[in-house]
């Protein structure tokens, strides 16, 4: 976990980070803080201890004065303006994810997504920011039935939006029309965008419970399966993410999308891993591979690569991810 990128905005300064108490945003306001930065970090309900302790307690150790927390509702762009003002950069992490049943997609996934990132950007642009980063995702990117053949997935990957709509693979449609909807925002309104596309997103956690991800990473230890064969090709530690996300900011020359993975992996591949490093637990090993179509890779996040981003070893992820999940009595 490293970035030896220092460019036109590192050591310092105002940012926001939207969404900063989920489990990539509370480790992006820590790394923030460690360099240097002061960070307005927005959360949904400043009243909601669950959202606010564990960022509290990263403000310590002199950085207190450094931090500070706002309420917010992507729907509502008062609410939105008091963090991004004096800014000089905007991380918008902050969409919907939820691992239940969608009942009205429309309302609880797009709306949010979509409205709430350019009430962000808007925002962002009034305020005259100097630089958005925007989080995105691999499930922008896939699945695409027209990507060739035999190609390793990469940044020219984008997702089949009306395929995603007849598999009700909401959040997938959700952050790649709000995706869409920035780079259209930034072409037309001048704003400096890059964005990152993060896979399954693994590690330690700084929040008090584990969030949809992880929780996906217990499902699996448990002996469930995931349907995911369509689009899941890999994953990344937390703290890379972070890192990466921070990269993005202070390398102006950083352009245009990121895929963010440590390698490009099939799910035979990452059940096999689970089991093989934790024989004690009831992993289902998958007995037929269902993603011929995945190219494996390693190091496929070239463009992070270059920037200074060192990717964690998939294994060291997973224990620290697994260690943290014990020490909170969930496995």
């Amino acid at each position: 976990m490293a970035s030896d990128g220092d460019g036109g905005g590192g050591g310092g300064g105002l940012v926001c980070v939207t969404g900063g108490s989920g489990f990539i945003g509370s480790w992006l306001v820590r790394l923030l803080l460690d360099r240097g930065y002061t960070v307005n970090a927005t959360v949904k309900n400043l009243e909601d201890e669950g959202e606010t302790k564990h960022l509290q307690a990263l403000a310590l150790d002199g950085a207190d004065t450094r931090l500070r927390l706002f309420q917010m509702d992507l729907l509502n762009p008062a609410s939105i303006r008091p963090a991004v003002k004096g800014a000089h950069g905007v991380f918008h992490l902050a969409s919907p994810v939820t691992l239940d049943p969608v009942q009205d997609p429309e309302k609880e996934m797009l709306e949010p997504a979509v409205k709430g990132t350019l009430n962000v950007l808007r925002a962002a642009k009034d305020s005259e920011v100097g630089r958005v980063v925007l989080v995105s995702s691999q499930a922008a990117m896939l699945p695409n039935p027209s990507w060739p053949a035999g190609k390793v997935i990469d940044e020219d990957c984008w997702a089949d939006v009306e395929l995603l709509k007849e598999l009700q693979l909401w959040y997938h449609v959700s952050k790649t029309l709000a995706e869409k909807a920035a780079w259209n925002f930034a072409k037309e309104e001048g704003l400096q965008l890059v964005v990152l596309n993060p896979g399954m997103v693994w590690g330690p956690t700084l929040t008090q419970s584990a969030g949809c991800s992880l929780q996906l990473l217990l499902l699996l230890l448990r002996g469930g399966r995931l349907d995911m064969d369509g689009y899941q090709v890999g994953c990344v530690d937390v703290r890379d993410v972070a890192c990466s996300l921070i990269a993005l900011y202070e390398n102006p020359s950083a352009q245009g999308r990121h895929l963010c993975l440590e390698s490009i992996e099939r799910m035979v591949d990452l059940t096999d891993r689970l089991a093989e490093l934790y024989p004690e637990l009831p992993v289902n090993r998958i007995s037929k591979d269902g993603q011929g179509w995945v190219v494996r890779a390693k190091d496929p996040s070239k463009k992070l690569i270059n920037l200074g981003v060192r990717f964690t070893p998939l294994d060291k992820t997973i224990r620290d991810a697994v260690d943290c999940l014990m020490t909170k009595g969930l496995i």
